[in-house]
């Protein structure tokens, strides 16, 4: 059965910077592209950064491409996310994804799985 657990979240004061975490198992990690959305309360998940399988090739929102960076070792089942500069807009619970892809295309007949994700808080 798939789990994707995500850690690394807290509060920060603006400015600072977090990294977090999603470990994976009981997939093919290297056969899945990740991600990082960020909900706020009563809202759709938004797409903050992806990475293919392989992590040749990123993905970021605009809002955020200066401020965080994905990364992910595959050796470990393992991916990241570095937020820095972070703002008070920032607050929200991040999540991470895994999505059966070849390069940025999903493989027909796979499901995406999702972490219960993580709470950062960006405060004074």
């Amino acid at each position: 059965q798939a789990e994707l657990v995500e850690s690394g979240g807290g509060l920060v004061q603006p400015g600072g910077s977090l990294r977090l975490s999603c470990v994976a198992s009981g997939i093919t990690f290297e056969n899945y592209a990740m991600s990082w959305y960020r909900q706020y309360p009563g809202k759709e998940r938004e797409l903050v950064a992806a990475i293919t399988s392989t992590g040749r090739d990123t993905d970021y929102t605009e809002a955020m491409k200066d401020r965080v960076t994905i990364s992910r070792d595959n050796r470990k089942n393992v991916v990241f996310l570095q937020m820095n500069n972070l703002k008070p807009e920032d607050t929200a619970v991040y999540l991470c994804g895994a999505l059966r892809s070849q390069g940025w295309v999903p493989v027909p007949g796979f499901r995406e799985y999702w972490g219960q994700g993580t709470q950062v808080t960006v405060s004074s």
